[in-house]
């Protein structure tokens, strides 16, 4: 099939793909009802105006309540002044933003060359990946994350060096995972970015030991440490190397710890080659996917942090690549093993997701920086100009030190790939958690919360 080459044709394609997403989101996938939103809302409202603490709320009628750092509660104290309507608009718009935000970070400066026909397509292309279905439906807070970890990518990649750091800070006193960018800046020595990294997030846990002090204190005591009321590690959701080990019956922590080393080993290895070659990109997406594996927990909706590990196959030219693996994402295949994950069928298909972030994590094409053939000039004749007899002392003049040719890497977008809607025969519980509310778990001395 030949693709429109006219624009009224394009508007028609994209009109008619935004009306097959329409249907496919509004009808295939579980919908989640912004239900981490209403965690975070319920939470900010017990606490400020019913004088509440902040790990005992749970939403009425589940076990759920809130398992960030206290940092990202003081963050949502906003929501106090308005309505939940109002915050759910609101956070809408954030990640919208935020996703935008990031796109363009990945794309540099070939989103030119597409248009508005490029972006309606990669919109359509999103809206089908379920990490991002999943990080909208339900409120989460992961693209917002992303985009502020992004943003030392892009100081980092075109030698805006004094303010790096600060973004994954925040990032990092707002949620744990992106604590893991602070290892990647000591990876590749960049010790004043790690600093300034490290002193936002102190700073920012700092503020929040000040305003919410009992719960702070609870958090990183208590509530840090236990993972189950997060939800089961065994849950399908949970596509990390500890939800790999839970359904396979593998309780021991030495064995998750070996597992968990192996990962970290591959992941300096490959980081410190990416940023050798300047490659900050593809050094930020092996982060991201060594962050998911690693993470005791890692819900289908913290995948998003596999996006940049698309941008960088695009940038490298494998797109049947990128197309095959962002179309399984978008899928839902690994709701099909939900009550039963046994059996060589169920270690394979209930860790699809994980099996490919593994997969990227080993062969992600690192240090092709590629060339955005939009600052080439155009050669308007058949055949070529002959080469000015200058050439050789240019090349030669080109090759001195101080012409260093990693400085600044130019990448393109995300892929868009179809997907296929699987009806999925979901849990009435969001994360899968069949751990009982405790009566009063900040003041219990039992740990309560992650």
């Amino acid at each position: 099939m030949k693709l429109p080459r006219t624009d009224r044709g394009r508007l028609g394609l994209v009109l008619v793909l935004a009306a097959a997403v329409t249907v496919f989101t509004a009808t295939v996938p579980l919908l989640r009802d912004w239900f981490d939103l209403r965690v975070y809302y319920g939470t900010v409202d017990s606490w400020i105006h019913h004088d509440g603490r902040l790990y005992d709320y749970r939403v009425p009628g589940t076990t759920y309540g809130f398992t960030y750092p206290p940092f990202a509660a003081v963050v949502m104290l906003p929501m106090a002044l308005v309505g939940l309507h109002v915050a759910i608009a609101v956070a809408l718009l954030l990640n919208l933003a935020a996703l935008a935000f990031s796109l363009r970070v990945l794309a540099g400066r070939s989103w030119r060359r597409h248009g508005w026909y490029g972006v309606g397509l990669v919109a359509c292309g999103l809206a089908l990946f379920e990490p991002l279905r999943d990080t909208f439906s339900f409120g989460q807070v992961n693209i917002l994350l992303l985009a502020l970890v992004l943003l030392d990518c892009w100081l980092l990649a075109t030698g805006r060096e004094r303010w790096a750091g600060v973004g994954i800070g925040l990032a990092a006193a707002i949620k744990l995972t992106p604590a893991a960018f602070i290892g990647l800046l000591l990876v590749a020595r960049r010790w004043r970015a790690a600093a300034v990294a490290t002193a936002v997030a102190a700073a920012a846990t700092a503020l929040a030991a000040w305003v919410a002090p009992d719960a702070s204190r609870f958090y990183w005591t208590h509530a840090m440490w236990d993972t189950t009321r997060v939800g089961r590690l065994d849950y399908v959701s949970n596509q990390s190397v500890q939800g790999i080990l839970a359904r396979l019956d593998v309780s021991s922590r030495e064995v998750w710890a070996v597992v968990v080393l192996v990962v970290l080993g591959v992941w300096v290895v490959r980081t410190r080659r990416a940023v050798a070659a300047g490659d900050w990109t593809a050094a930020f997406a092996l982060t991201g996917l060594t962050a998911c594996l690693v993470s005791p927990i890692t819900w289908v909706h913290h995948l998003v942090w596999l996006l940049p590990s698309f941008a960088v196959l695009v940038r490298a030219g494998h797109l049947r690549i990128a197309g095959a693996l962002y179309a399984v994402l978008c899928t839902s295949v690994v709701w099909l093993w939900f009550d039963d994950a046994s059996g060589v069928d169920g270690f394979l298909g209930s860790n699809t997701y994980a099996w490919i972030t593994l997969g990227l994590l080993l062969w992600l094409p690192v240090g092709q920086l590629g060339v955005d053939r939009s600052t080439l000039p155009r050669v308007t004749s058949d055949t070529a100009p002959a080469p000015m007899p200058a050439a050789p002392a240019i090349a030669k003049a080109s090759a001195q030190p101080g012409s260093s040719s990693g400085s600044t890497a130019a990448t393109t977008g995300t892929a868009a790939g179809p997907g296929l809607g699987l009806t999925r025969n979901a849990s009435s519980e969001p994360t899968g958690s069949t751990r009982p509310a405790a009566p009063n778990p900040q003041s219990s001395s039992s740990p309560a919360s992650s």
